[in-house]
């Protein structure tokens, strides 16, 4: 998240926060998708981290950027940490090891989302070089420990590296070595909510799958495709998962409100300071009966705020987030939007998803999430594997961007953004799993190769 949010109006009812997210309808010509992405950075010269500070650092490479997009500084306790699109809506963050995000604008179409990304690597890129930083195409660092990876400059960061041991024994490498990349899409109604969710919540073990790119931690294989997904089996189980209660008969706004009013609290923020209140409850602050802050009560800013530190496997804001997936290359990162574009954004295509997921039990769906991170298209649901389902979602998808019919100048429609992902499908072998061929072949045991292969 670029920047917190900044409004001071008092929360009068716990209505206020059901509105809050249903003020997120769209009809569905406005409808857009927004896509974001991950990327750690490196020396090219001796294949180090990042720092924030120095001639050559973080800092430098944000500021690098400013010069060149014309995009606004945020800034934090005097140091930049990201940068705001303030015409189209993008921005540029620090995630808290340094990874380089971009929060694409919300665009009306995958070409508009391929030339954007395009644009920002070709820009980093460009940057990037004059500092000797480079930029990995994996979804976890796959040489530093986390003892070796730099600290970003941020309160709420430093908040959440003191509470994550007290949740989970992963959360640590969650924050500071592992890169996602995701898509942010629209809903029209609750009901369009609640099934987009499902078939999302359903479906994201399969993403994970199809997109598994982490196998390598401390210069080493993990002994999983996708270690970054296995990092969220144990970061924090009061605000991530698969949300069973989803597929609750009644399940809608109200419901994911009173789940996200339970979930402990990070921060508050008042001005420019951030209080630490982590593991408290957010009905005390909306009550006024804070402990560590007597007497206030929560507003809209803290409520937005809030809500931005939970991270189910689909996140429900005012739009809906897809999590599931490692970073990758440009054309893996397209292929991720165009997945759930092409499901989500297609009456027809979100039927026959409903269909092909609606007989999973809870146990299913959570045993399905636990054994992808090792197995990706090897593992199974329902006496199926992870590989057939996702060559069925991956057919509903195609044809749900036909129907679009979105064209680009050249005539083609959006279907051409799936073809990667489509090829790791019908061969079985994913992006892991080909880097690990690397690793024991031509690598000849070493992750090292990766930082002149696999970057952007």
């Amino acid at each position: 998240m670029a920047r917190d949010v900044s409004d001071t109006t008092p929360i009068g009812a716990r209505s206020e926060l059901v509105e809050w997210i249903a003020s997120g309808e769209k009809p569905r010509e406005l409808w857009r998708l927004g896509t974001e992405h991950e990327k750690v950075p490196f020396y090219r010269a001796d294949l180090s981290p990042v720092p924030y500070d120095g001639d050559r650092g973080i800092r430098a490479l944000l500021e690098g950027m400013q010069e060149r997009t014309g995009w606004a500084p945020i800034m934090e306790g005097g140091h930049p940490i990201g940068l705001a699109d303030d015409r189209d809506g993008g921005a540029i963050s620090l995630e808290p090891g340094g990874q380089f995000e971009l929060s694409g604008a919300p665009l009306a179409n995958l070409h508009e989302t391929a030339r954007e990304t395009a644009q920002h690597l070709a820009d980093a890129k460009a940057v990037g070089d004059k500092l000797g930083i480079g930029f990995l195409t994996l979804g976890m660092s796959p040489l530093w420990t986390r003892a070796e990876t730099p600290v970003m400059p941020k309160a709420r960061y430093r908040i959440m590296t003191n509470y994550m041991p007290k949740v989970g024994s992963l959360g640590l490498d969650m924050m500071y070595r592992t890169s996602t990349v995701q898509v942010n899409m629209d809903y029209a109604s609750e009901a369009d909510m609640v099934k987009k969710l499902r078939v999302s919540l359903a479906l994201q073990p399969i993403a994970t799958a199809i997109f598994a790119n982490s196998p390598f931690t401390d210069g080493k294989p993990n002994g999983y495709l996708s270690m970054r997904s296995n990092i969220w089996l144990d970061t924090d189980r009061n605000r991530t998962g698969m949300m069973a209660f989803a597929f609750d008969e009644g399940f809608g706004y109200e419901r994911y409100v009173d789940w996200a009013l339970d979930v402990p609290m990070y921060f508050v923020k008042r001005g420019s300071t951030y209080h630490d209140v982590a593991g408290a409850s957010f009905r005390d602050l909306f009550a006024g009966k804070l402990a560590q802050l007597p007497g206030e009560r929560a507003t809209h800013s803290d409520w937005a705020n809030h809500v931005s530190t939970l991270f189910p496997e689909v996140r429900l804001k005012r739009y809906l987030e897809m999590r599931g997936a490692d970073v990758g290359n440009l054309e893996h990162i397209v292929a991720l939007s165009a997945f759930w574009t092409g499901i989500l954004y297609d009456e027809e295509a979100l039927d026959g998803a409903w269909e092909l997921v609606k007989a999973w039990s809870a146990e299913q769906r959570e045993q399905l999430r636990a054994e992808v991170p090792k197995l990706a298209l090897k593992a199974s649901i329902a006496g199926r594997s992870s590989q057939d389902v996702a060559r069925d979602a991956l057919a509903l998808s195609r044809a749900g961007l036909q129907r679009r019919a979105c064209r680009d100048q050249m005539g083609h429609d959006e279907t051409r953004h799936l073809a990667y992902a489509e090829e790791i499908v019908a061969s079985g072998r994913t992006q892991a799993e080909r880097l690990l061929e690397r690793y024991h072949g031509a690598w000849s045991g070493s992750v090292k190769p990766a930082f002149s292969e696999n970057v952007f």
